[in-house]
């Protein structure tokens, strides 16, 4: 039985961002960015070492990690629990490296190929969809509030006088 269903497929590819969590040594959490999360086949994420030194040293020592996958602009996507297994040859690591390319990524920085065993799925949706908003009014508000960010000057920080 396939643990990736085809709307969390869609989710990871469009998005390609995830943030991948692990555990150091001693016993310490590490989030890090990965923007080369992608699907592999019904079970499996991977991702490619491009600059990940600890996340590495990580999963070599605790390969277990929670992968997160997140649509920004709907505040919703998914949560992956599995196990890494990290490759540096071999025919499933060139497998991945053609993929890779074939998307036009440049692979000659990558160091090693992180493939991962979803053992576990489920949804991550923001709260603000408790209020009944709808997608449509989630994106519309979050495109608002970095509108306004952005436009804000050196001007809109300095504190009044009586502050």
């Amino acid at each position: 039985m396939a643990v990736l269903t085809e709307d969390m497929k869609r989710v990871v590819r469009a998005q390609r961002l995830g943030y991948v969590a692990t555990v150091s040594s001693e016993g310490r959490p590490n989030v890090s960015p990965k923007g080369s999360v992608t699907v592999w086949d019904d079970d499996h994420l991977v991702f490619a070492d491009i600059e990940s030194p600890r996340t590495i040293r990580n999963l070599e020592a605790n390969p277990n990690t929670e992968v997160n996958v997140v649509d920004p602009g709907i505040r919703k996507g998914y949560r992956f629990t599995g196990v890494g297994k990290i490759l540096r040859s071999g025919d499933q690591y060139w497998k991945v490296l053609e993929h890779y390319k074939e998307e036009g990524a440049d692979i000659r920085r990558v160091r090693a190929i992180v493939l991962i065993q979803v053992t576990a799925a489920s949804p991550v949706i923001s709260p603000c969809y408790l209020t009944g908003l709808s997608e449509e009014e989630v994106r519309a508000l979050w495109t608002e509030w970095h509108r306004k960010a952005s436009a804000k000057t050196v001007v809109d920080l300095i504190p009044p006088n009586d502050f």
